[in-house]
C-alpha cells in the first residue's frame, strides 16, 4: 500500500501517507481552493432560483492554470479555424457555454478540493507520523478528480503541452528550480492512476 492506492472492500480505496506528503498533498489543495476562488456568498435570504440562473464570465480566465482548468469548449489547437467568420463563430459558442457553465464547474472542483482537505484532516496518525487514508466510493472520485485538477495546474505552471514532455522531466538535473515541481507532478500522477485502477469495475 505505501505510495499507492489499493482497493478496499465495499468499493473504496486506501493508501499509506506519511506525514510530508499529506502535508504536500493538502497545501496543493489549499492553494488551489485559494487559485478557484470563493463561491457565492452564503446567504439564507438569497433567491435559490435566482443563483441556479446566475450567470457565469464569459471571458477565459487570465490565469494560464485557470485557463487549463476551464478551457474554452469549442477552441480546437489541432484545427485552425478556416476563416475569420468560423473563429468569430467559436469564440462566440465559447463564451456563451462558459458564462453558464463554469461557476458549475467551479463549485465542482471546490467542493473536490474541500473532500481532499476534508478527509486528510480527519486522518489519525499511525506510526511516525504517517497514516493510512481510508476513503470511500464516493470520496474517491472526489480525490480522483482533485488529483487531475492539481496535475493540470501544475501541468500548466510546468508549462507541459505534450505528453512527451513528462519524459524530460525525469531526467531533470537537481539543480534545477522546478525540480520539486516535477517531482510533486509525477508522484501525483502515480497516484491518480493506482486510483483510477482502484475504481475500475
Amino acid at each position: 500500500m505505501p505510495g499507492h492506492f489499493e482497493p478496499i472492500p465495499g468499493g473504496g480505496a486506501a493508501v499509506a501517507l506519511d506525514e510530508v506528503e499529506i502535508s504536500i498533498i493538502r497545501s496543493l489543495a489549499v492553494q488551489l481552493l485559494e487559485l478557484i476562488g470563493p463561491g457565492p456568498a452564503e446567504d439564507a435570504s438569497a433567491d435559490p432560483l435566482a443563483e441556479l440562473f446566475a450567470e457565469g464570465p464569459s471571458e477565459p480566465p487570465a490565469d494560464p492554470v485557470l485557463r487549463r482548468l476551464f478551457p474554452d469548449a469549442y477552441s480546437d489547437p489541432e484545427q485552425a479555424p478556416a476563416s475569420p467568420a468560423e473563429a468569430e463563430e467559436r469564440e462566440a459558442h465559447s463564451a456563451e457555454f462558459r458564462r453558464y457553465t463554469e461557476n458549475d464547474l467551479r463549485a465542482g472542483k471546490r467542493d473536490n478540493a474541500l473532500a481532499v482537505i476534508h478527509t486528510l484532516d480527519a486522518l489519525s496518525p499511525v506510526g511516525e507520523g504517517g497514516a493510512v487514508l481510508k476513503l470511500s466510493p464516493e470520496e474517491s472520485r472526489c480525490w480522483l478528480s482533485a488529483l487531475n485538477d492539481l496535475r493540470l495546474a501544475i501541468g500548466a505552471r510546468l508549462e507541459i503541452t505534450e505528453e512527451d514532455d513528462t519524459d524530460l522531466l525525469y531526467r531533470l538535473p537537481d539543480e534545477d528550480p522546478r525540480k520539486p515541481m516535477v517531482m510533486a507532478y509525477l508522484w501525483l500522477g502515480g497516484l491518480q492512476e493506482t486510483l483510477v485502477t482502484t475504481l475500475m469495475p
